[in-house]
């Protein structure tokens, strides 16, 4: 299964007992839809998702960040501290793509664009070394 979403917070790194690491975040998706009205109405879904393949995405996955996920979904219940039944959506992510938006991707792009208008003098074809 495929989703596309926004994460809604930064994500965590968790070791498990078995000394395995686990990155997890959390995904929003919205989509919407006009009823018998005709009145649109929008709905959101939450996904917490895992990704066990390396820790080191958790560094690009920031708050506000669109993502575009790859893996399978599960259903999990418990119960809540109020003592009501509860439900949610797991995500298991077996691919990760990135299409920015977050904190980190602005201050990247920032960074890639200064970087590039110091850049070097443009030189003539004289100075090609071929």
């Amino acid at each position: 299964m495929n989703i596309t979403g926004r994460l809604t917070r930064d994500a965590e790194v968790r070791t498990t007992s078995q000394e395995k690491q686990v990155v997890n975040f959390s995904v929003a998706t919205n989509d919407n839809y006009r009823n018998r009205q005709g009145e649109r109405v929008e709905q959101t879904t939450y996904f917490d998702c895992s990704y066990w393949i390396t820790p080191n995405v958790a560094k690009l996955l920031t708050k506000g960040t669109l993502v575009e996920l790859s893996g399978r979904v599960s259903t999990r219940a418990w119960t809540g501290k109020d003592g009501e039944p509860r439900s949610g959506l797991n995500f298991h992510t077996s691919q990760i793509k990135l299409h920015g938006g977050g904190k980190r991707a602005e201050t990247v792009q920032v960074t890639s664009q200064t970087e590039s208008s110091k850049g070097t003098p443009k030189g003539t074809e004289d100075d090609l070394p071929f």
